[in-house]
């Protein structure tokens, strides 16, 4: 039977600290905690890394942070040779900060892209320095210095990002809502949660469970380092931090 674990990062992906239990250890050593500060990979943002640190200030280090039979089963992988806790054992949980902060400015930049370009989405991957998001566009007809001039005017606008949920009922009713072309959402549960941008969401609104900044200012500067076609209707943008470079 799945566990259950309090995904913290869902309310507060600011959260670099927290106190947590250990419920369960799995067969290969995964560490199942009942809340989590660590996000768990998923919608092609990579798991956290961190340590834990037990009550006698010896530490854990943790690799990475996957899902186990369900997404609200967060599993954390210890890196090799580490001592795994106790069952009821209670730990100090700390996130790898300044790599999570870089995932979060640039999934928030994945999204500035989609309203740059509002295609269908067939494939994403965010990482701390390259990110690349896919779309089904039969001719590009795009060049790197408008999309980054475009974003860059995203960002310096300073909107507000956040989140809120709907009901399945309102997803269905609005289906313009998805972006993706062949991923959909989880239904069922009652509640969908979507990322929005601008006041009252007047930029972009997407069902997303991943982490993202506050603002669009704080993503920073951002460029299209290069635009690739793969296949005959995808187009690949691939987003990097900093300034474009000069040619």
């Amino acid at each position: 039977m799945a566990q259950r674990t309090e995904a913290l990062f869902r309310d507060d992906a600011y959260l670099r600290t927290a106190e947590a239990q250990v419920v369960a250890i799995n067969d290969r050593g995964g560490i199942l905690l009942d809340r989590s500060i660590f996000y768990a990979t998923s919608g092609g943002q990579p798991g956290d890394t961190g340590v834990f640190e037990r009550a006698d200030g010896n530490r854990i280090a943790i690799a990475a942070t996957i899902t186990g039979e369900t997404k609200d089963e967060i599993i954390h992988v210890p890196a090799p040779e580490q001592v795994l806790p106790a069952l009821g054992e209670k730990l100090r949980l700390a996130v790898d900060w300044e790599r999570r902060h870089l995932l979060m400015r640039m999934h928030s930049a994945c999204h500035l892209l989609t309203v740059v370009c509002p295609f269908p989405i067939t494939g994403a991957a965010v990482a701390e320095d390259d990110s690349r998001v896919d779309f089904d566009i039969p001719d590009a007809g795009f060049s790197k210095e408008d999309v980054t001039a475009q974003l860059m005017e995203l960002v310096r606008s300073d909107h507000p990002i956040f989140t809120r949920l709907i009901t399945d009922e309102e997803l269905a009713a609005n289906p313009g809502l998805v972006k993706s072309k062949n991923v959909r959402p989880p239904v069922g549960i009652g509640k969908i949660r979507l990322v929005c941008i601008g006041d009252n969401a007047s930029i972009d609104s997407q069902p997303c469970g991943d982490t993202h900044v506050k603002s669009t200012g704080e993503v920073g500067e951002i460029h299209i380092g290069k635009i690739e076609k793969k296949g005959r209707e995808n187009r690949r943008f691939r987003i990097r931090f900093g300034p474009m470079p000069a040619n």
